[in-house]
């Protein structure tokens, strides 16, 4: 009797245990999402999430917008509202901002144009020597090791409809789901420019055009990297 309840015991399947920071990142992803894909996602119950959902939007770290489609219960759609996303690696910049501040007070906006071109070309340079030549596959996981390294919650996977429009020929989405220079770029939107300039020169066979911008108000940067039309894609 005891071996049959112990059986049917080990048999049920485990309840995985998540936690607040699950969720948060999972919306830093997603963008918006409801309590039951949410739920599907970390592998546990809607009531579980719901009540962790609960906290979190008490913590002020989230937020819903309600929709009703037909009968029954209204459906919560939540993302992270700006303290969730200031939760994420994008803190350390504010000594970078109240240092640009202070150049521009002192010596004017120009120079901090100046500063921060030179900033972007040099680290420009570091990513083309750390790409090296290799196959564009293996250079994009470089270049998210690179930007994961600096703060950001980045990723790359292959574009499917750039492979569609151009079959044979590689291209890849670099994801970055926060901004480690959010402050700077609120005050300095220039710099938002400079990161896609320098994608371009890291990656001189390739063009690199944006997908998505935080700034509009999107969940992520993303940027679609191709293989320039004179060249072979890897």
């Amino acid at each position: 009797m005891t071996s049959q309840s112990t059986m049917s015991q080990s048999a049920m399947p485990q309840q995985t245990s998540i936690t607040k920071e699950d969720i948060l990142r999972f919306l830093l992803k997603q963008g918006t999402a409801n309590a039951g894909a949410i739920a599907q996602h970390l592998e546990v119950t809607p009531q579980a999430v719901r009540r962790h959902l609960k906290n979190l939007e008490a913590s002020e770290l989230i937020e819903h917008e309600t929709s009703q489609a037909g009968i029954g219960r209204p459906n919560h759609v939540y993302q992270l509202s700006r303290k969730g996303r200031e939760h994420f690696p994008d803190q350390y910049d504010q000594f970078a901002l109240s240092l640009l501040n202070t150049v521009a007070d002192t010596l004017g906006p120009e120079q901090v144009s100046k500063l921060l071109k030179h900033q972007w070309q040099k680290k420009a340079k570091e990513y083309r020597e750390k790409l090296g030549d290799a196959p564009l596959k293996d250079r994009m996981q470089v270049l998210v090791k690179l930007r994961q390294a600096e703060g950001y919650m980045a990723e790359c996977y292959p574009a499917e409809d750039a492979a569609k429009d151009a079959p044979g020929l590689s291209a890849f989405v670099i994801a970055e789901y926060n901004c480690a220079i959010a402050h700077i770029a609120e005050s300095y939107p220039t710099v938002c420019g400079h990161e896609l300039a320098m994608f371009a020169v890291a990656l001189p066979d390739c063009s690199v055009e944006r997908t998505h911008w935080l700034v509009n108000g999107e969940h992520q940067c993303g940027y679609l990297v191709k293989p320039k039309a004179d060249k072979q894609a890897n």
